[in-house]
C-alpha cells in the first residue's frame, strides 16, 4: 500500500515503519501522511510480528485510531500549532501508567490492575499530541536485565529469536527494532534502557539523577540511593528523536552546549571481559574522533568500584520493597517460590525475580556500610562534577552482543558475584546518576548489533546529543529489522 503525498511523491508502508518520530511528525503536519494511515500501518505490522517477538503485551488500537482521526481533523482545521508530536503513534514500557490500561509489573496477582491516570511522562507526551499504541513487556517488576515474566512470557530479540532482547525495557527495544512505533519510552536503574538498545540496535537515552519525573512509574523507587540511579528516557530510531522526546519529558530542557572544546575519553581494553568485535568498535570510534576532538583512551575515575556499589545499592533493603509487591501481604518466600518454580514451574513469581530477591537478601549492606557508601558517593559526586565539566566518556554497553536467553541473567545474578566482571560498563552511569546515550555502531561476527554509550554530567545532555549525531552519521545507527515484513 502507498499513500499519495504532496508534490506527487509517494511513501510506502515500509518507509513509515522505518521513519523516526521527528520525520513522521513533519509529514503528518504537512498533510503528506495522515495520522490515521500511519497508525493503521503500525497496528497491522504489530499484529503480524508480535506472535514471534512478544514485545507488545497490551494494545489500545481502537482508541489510537480514534485519536488519530481527531488529530487529522485538528491539523486540517488549525495545523499542529505548538504540538511537537501531533498524530504520531508511539509505544510505552509497561511500567508507566496509562489511563485505562493495566500496569501489572508482569505479576499474575496484578493482572487486572488498571490505572486511572497517566504517569507524568505519559501526560507530557500526550500533551504534545502523541498517540499511544500500547504497552511493552518487562521482566517481573523490572527487576532483571532479561525480559520474561509469568503473566506475559518472554520477549525475543527480533534479529535472532533464540537471543535475549535485554531488560528491563526489552519489549520496548524489540518493538522499536522492528519499527512497531515511531518512538517509545523506557526506564533504567541497572542498564534497563541501554541493554535493550544495545542488543536490539536502537537508540536509547538514560536520563540523569532526578532529571525526569518517575511519578506514575511502577514500581516507584523511594529509596534515595536507588532513586539517584534511576533514569527515564526515550528509545528511538534517531538521536534527533531522543533530543525531541527528552526535552518534552524532562523537568528542564537540556541547555545548549558547544562541544568544540569537549574532551573525549574512550575506555581502553581493561581486565574486564570484552569481545574482540567490541574492542575494534571502540578503536574505530577513536579513529573517527581523534582528528576533530581531543580524544584519548582513558579509564574514568572510580571505574573499578561501581559494580560493587551498584549491587549494594540495589540490595540496600534486602529486596524488601520488591518482595512486598511480589508476595503481597503474605510472608516473603523467595527460596520456596524459587524451588517451586524449578521443580514444577507453577510458582506465580518468575524464577528470575525470586533468585534476584535471594541475592538481594544475601548482599544487603550493613548500616555502617551504607554510611560508607553515602560518604563515598558524596565525595565522588564533587570530583566527577568537575571532571565531566567538558568531557564525554565513551564506554561499551556490555562485553558482547545479545546472548542466548538466560545467559545475561546467569552472568549478572550468579552467587559467584560475576556481576563484578560484567556490570562496570553499565553501572557507571547508574551509580553516579549520569545521563547516558546509547548508539548502535556496527554489527559483530554474529550479525548482531553492538553499541557504545556516551556519558557526561547532568546539564551536558545536549553535548551527548551532538556527539551522538556525529557517531550516528558515520556508523550503523538505527537500521530497522525487516525479517518479518513479508
Amino acid at each position: 500500500m502507498v499513500v499519495e503525498m504532496k508534490n506527487e511523491d509517494v511513501v510506502s508502508d515500509n518507509e513509515i515503519l522505518s521513519m523516526d518520530a521527528s520525520t513522521l511528525a513533519k509529514k503528518i503536519a504537512n498533510q503528506e501522511i495522515t495520522s490515521v494511515h500511519a497508525t493503521n500501518v503500525f497496528i497491522a505490522h504489530l499484529k503480524k510480528v508480535n506472535d514471534k517477538i512478544n514485545c507488545l503485551v497490551e494494545d489500545r488500537f481502537e482508541q489510537a485510531l480514534e485519536e488519530a482521526k481527531k488529530a487529522d481533523a485538528e491539523i486540517q482545521r488549525n495545523g499542529v500549532g505548538n504540538k511537537k508530536l501531533l498524530g504520531v503513534p508511539i509505544s510505552m514500557k509497561e511500567c508507566f501508567d496509562v489511563a485505562g490500561m493495566k500496569t501489572t509489573g508482569g505479576l499474575i496477582s496484578r493482572k487486572d490492575a488498571v490505572s486511572d491516570k497517566d504517569a507524568d511522562v505519559v501526560k507530557a507526551l500526550k500533551a504534545e499530541g502523541a498517540i499511544i499504541l500500547g504497552k511493552t513487556n518487562t521482566p517481573t517488576l523490572c527487576f532483571c536485565q532479561e525480559t520474561d515474566n509469568k503473566l506475559y512470557g518472554r520477549t525475543n530479540n527480533p534479529w535472532d529469536l533464540s537471543k535475549t532482547a535485554g531488560g528491563s525495557s526489552g519489549g520496548e527495544g524489540a518493538l522499536i527494532a522492528v519499527g512497531g512505533a515511531a518512538a517509545g519510552l523506557g526506564s533504567d536503574i541497572g542498564g534497563s534502557i541501554r541493554f535493550p538498545s544495545h542488543f536490539n540496535g536502537v537508540i536509547g537515552f538514560k536520563s540523569g539523577n532526578r532529571q525526569v519525573s518517575q511519578e506514575g512509574s511502577f514500581p516507584y523507587t523511594d529509596i534515595p540511593l536507588q532513586e539517584r540511579m534511576l533514569g527515564i528516557g526515550p528509545m528511538t530510531k534517531s538521536v534527533a528523536d531522543v533530543k525531541l522526546l527528552y526535552n518534552i519529558i524532562a523537568k528542564h530542557p537540556a541547555p545548549k552546549k558547544d562541544i568544540s572544546n569537549f574532551k573525549i575519553k574512550i575506555l581502553p581494553r581493561t581486565n574486564y571481559p570484552i569481545s574482540e568485535d567490541t574492542v575494534k568498535m571502540l578503536d574505530t570510534i577513536y579513529d573517527q574522533l581523534k582528528s576533530d576532538f581531543d580524544a584519548k583512551k582513558a579509564v574514568p575515575p572510580f571505574f573499578d568500584k561501581v559494580a560493587l556499589i551498584w549491587q549494594e545499592i540495589m540490595s540496600i533493603d534486602g529486596g524488601e520493597n520488591i518482595a512486598e509487591l511480589a508476595f503481597g501481604p503474605n510472608k516473603r518466600k523467595d527460596v520456596a517460590e524459587y524451588m517451586k518454580e524449578l521443580v514444577s514451574g507453577k510458582s506465580e513469581v518468575h524464577r528470575y525475580l525470586s533468585w534476584a530477591l535471594i541475592g538481594a537478601n544475601l548482599f544487603k549492606p550493613s548500616k555502617k556500610r551504607v554510611e560508607e557508601i553515602e560518604a563515598f558517593l558524596s565525595k565522588g559526586d564533587e570530583q566527577l562534577d568537575e571532571y565531566l565539566e567538558n568531557r564525554i566518556l565513551i564506554l561499551p554497553v556490555y562485553h558482547t552482543s545479545a546472548l542466548e536467553h538466560g545467559k545475561v541473567y546467569s552472568e549478572i545474578f550468579s552467587v559467584r558475584k560475576t556481576y563484578l566482571k560484567y556490570m562496570p560498563y553499565i553501572a557507571y552511569a547508574n551509580v553516579w546518576g549520569l545521563p547516558a546515550l546509547t548508539i548502535p555502531i556496527q554489527t559483530d561476527k554474529h550479525n548482531m548489533p553492538i553499541a557504545v554509550q556516551l556519558i557526561s554530567k547532568n546539564g551536558n545532555e545536549d553535548a551527548l546529543f551532538q556527539l551522538g549525531e556525529i557517531l550516528e552519521s558515520q556508523n550503523r545507527g538505527y537500521i530497522r529489522c525487516m525479517k518479518y515484513d513479508s
